[in-house]
């Protein structure tokens, strides 16, 4: 049986996690969320007062943290954070920590040893162009500003009931900002990825279709 992996790139709150779970369960392959590599640094940078404008300090808080991807669950130094990463506070950060060469660099390496294997099926930013270049299928994930403030509102809305619509999509357009133009890294479409805008496609829809490229 071959052995392959898939990456999945894309703007924020485009869905990329949501269907890298479902083809991870259609194609018996394994998930690996690597945005939560960088909350999980973002969650520790936070809680040790590190500033995430000092790249040397995050680098060595870094080198110096345990990262486990384990099914759903996210282990940060043994604690399991898959609640606590999810914060709009951390994502926020997560977006600053992720900007920095040497960081990335570090994530990527990571990133690299635990998909050699293959079998893998990775969303992020930068999979199809840095991480895994050789991949079976490459996949660009997209969705209007609009469709994807929406989908994150309707998420977040129960946990911060204060939350408005305006203040999800003014973050969105702010995350989509710093992820299109940082210098390392940035998020563009990889040339030989299929791009999908998912703006007004089911979450089967959209597993349909990337299967239809395999």
């Amino acid at each position: 049986m071959e052995r392959y992996n898939i990456a999945i790139d894309g703007p924020s709150a485009a869905g990329k996690s949501t269907i890298s779970k479902c083809l991870a369960k259609k194609l018996d392959m394994t998930h690996l969320d690597t945005g939560a590599m960088y909350r999980c640094l973002a969650l520790k940078a936070i809680r040790l007062h590190i500033s995430q404008q000092d790249e040397e300090a995050l680098l060595d808080c870094l080198k110096k943290t345990g990262i486990l991807l384990k099914g759903e669950q996210v282990f940060m130094d043994g604690e399991d954070v898959s609640q606590a990463i999810r914060n709009p506070e951390v994502s926020s950060a997560a977006s600053n920590v992720s900007k920095w060469a040497k960081v990335r660099q570090e994530m990527v390496a990571r990133q690299q040893v635990l998909a050699k294997e293959k079998g893998f099926i990775m969303d992020g930013r930068d999979i199809g162009t840095v991480v895994l270049p050789d991949a079976k299928l490459k996949i660009f994930l997209v969705a209007s500003v609009e469709a994807r403030a929406q989908r994150r509102f309707l998420e977040d809305k129960l946990k911060n009931p204060s939350l408005t619509l305006e203040e999800v999509r003014r973050s969105i357009a702010e995350r989509d900002r710093q992820d299109e133009t940082r210098l390392a890294s940035p998020l563009v479409q990889a040339k030989d990825a299929k791009r999908i805008d998912c703006s007004d496609m089911s979450i089967e829809e959209v597993v349909d279709k990337v299967c239809s490229y395999l």
